[in-house]
Formats: structure tokens, sequence, C-alpha cells
């Protein structure tokens, strides 16, 4: 994962060292699965920082209590403070010790029951030497391409991350779970991306990317992407959109 900035380092030393606590616990090995920008940053999917751990929960609703029992202890033994968590599900907000001026907050988050459609796979990840169930890269694609919409349907927010993550994907040529798309979104992959391709119009602004962007890119990398970002991948999903339109065997990408 690159870091915008080398003081970033910390940040990403105490996400791997979380991340690894919590896969070499057997019980959360067996019903978390890694996803997200730092699972994707990490498997050199994405080249940009990223702040939080994701998992899809794959177990019970019985078995919430018994995996906050294992997360929280694994936070108290490796000095993590929570300093926000959910009453519901294990959702936390922890701090870890930092310089005050520093950043020093992880976010936790957990989606449960996660999309039948999801597909998994066992992954190395190298940098913290752990095989690790995690979402396979097409169904990372198609979550991240409902997310878009999604997080304003929501929240009323929009990440600038998000369109950065679908511009790197398709860029590369990246398929995606058709199954996601359908189920997430209730609509066929053509109906989709027109209705992404006019909300990405509408909805993502100089101002959306700038303020998100800055704080997950090199200098250089962002005043490089900033400008083209949207406009790249609008002509990306427009591209997608004309495959579908054209070829229906073409669904999904190769």
């Amino acid at each position: 994962m690159i870091l915008p900035d080398k003081k970033d380092s910390v940040h990403r030393a105490w996400l791997y060292r979380t991340l690894s606590h919590i896969f070499d616990n057997s019980f959360l090995a067996g019903v978390l699965a890694f996803k997200g920008g730092t699972a994707a940053a990490m498997l050199g999917y994405l080249d940009r920082f990223s702040l939080d751990l994701d998992f899809d929960f794959l177990g019970e609703s019985g078995d919430i209590p018994r995996a906050r029992q294992h997360m929280e202890k694994i936070f108290s033994l490796t000095e993590l403070t929570v300093r926000d968590k959910s009453a519901v599900i294990p959702h936390y907000i922890l701090k870890y010790p930092s310089a005050n001026d520093a950043r020093n907050t992880i976010k936790i988050d957990m989606a449960l029951p996660p999309p039948a459609a999801n597909s998994y796979e066992p992954k190395r990840f190298i940098e913290i030497d752990r095989i690790i169930l995690c979402q396979t890269r097409d169904t990372m694609v198609a979550n991240k391409l409902v997310a878009v919409m999604d997080r304003y349907r929501k929240t009323g927010k929009v990440a600038g991350r998000d369109m950065y993550d679908v511009h790197q994907f398709f860029l590369k040529g990246f398929s995606y779970n058709e199954g996601v798309i359908r189920e997430l979104s209730g609509k066929e992959p053509r109906a989709f991306f027109s209705d992404l391709i006019e909300f990405v119009e509408r909805h993502i602004t100089q101002q959306v990317i700038d303020q998100d962007l800055n704080r997950l890119l090199p200098p250089e990398q962002f005043k490089r992407m900033r400008k083209i970002l949207k406009q790249e991948a609008l002509a990306l999903l427009r591209g997608e959109l004309r495959l579908l339109s054209s070829s229906p065997q073409a669904r999904g990408r190769s």
C-alpha cells in the first residue's frame, strides 16, 4: 500500500497490526472475509492509501456476541481504545497512540449479511505474511460500483475515492460480478450503468474529488489525477455501457 506522506506509515502499521491479530484468531478468521479499499490496495489492485478495515461477516447472527468478545480482547491487547461502537453488530471506531496532531483512528466495518452473490477466495497478503479469505476481485469491483450510488442513498454523501477506485479497476480491465450488481441494485447491468453514468455526471464534483483524494494519494499523483478523474471515469463507464448495449454476451467484461 502506497503512502501519501511518510507520517502515514504509523497508520499503515496499525492497520497491519490489527489485521494480523484479527486473522490470527481462529474464530474471527472463520467468520470474516476481508474486503474494501485496504484489501484491494494490499493485493495491488489499487495504488492509493486506505484508512479503514472492512469485512463481510459470514457467520450466523448468533455468532455476533462471540465475535465482539474476540475483537475487543484484541483491541485491549494491542492498546487500541474503543472510541465508539455499534450496539447491534461489530462496528468500531478505534484510537491508537500517536502524536496529538497526527491521524490516530481506525474504523472497522462489517457487512451483515453480505450479498448472497458475493464470492470469496483465500489470498496471500505479502505485507503481513498471512493467507486471508477475502472477496474475489470481481466481487470487489462490483461492490465498489454499487457503492458509488449506494453511499449517497444511505448517507447523502459522495466519496471521491469510490470514483477513483472505479476508474482504476476499469482502466486495468478488471471484470465485475454481475450477480452482485443485480442483487444490490435490483437492475440489469445495462440499466445500472446508465444510472451510474447519470449519477457521476450530476454528483461527482471537483470539490468531492479534492476533499477525499488529497489524503489518499501522494501530492504529485493527486495533482495529476484530480483534473482528469471524472472525465476519464465517465469515458470508461460509457464504453462499458456501449459494450453491454451492443453485445449481451460481453457482460461482466473479460
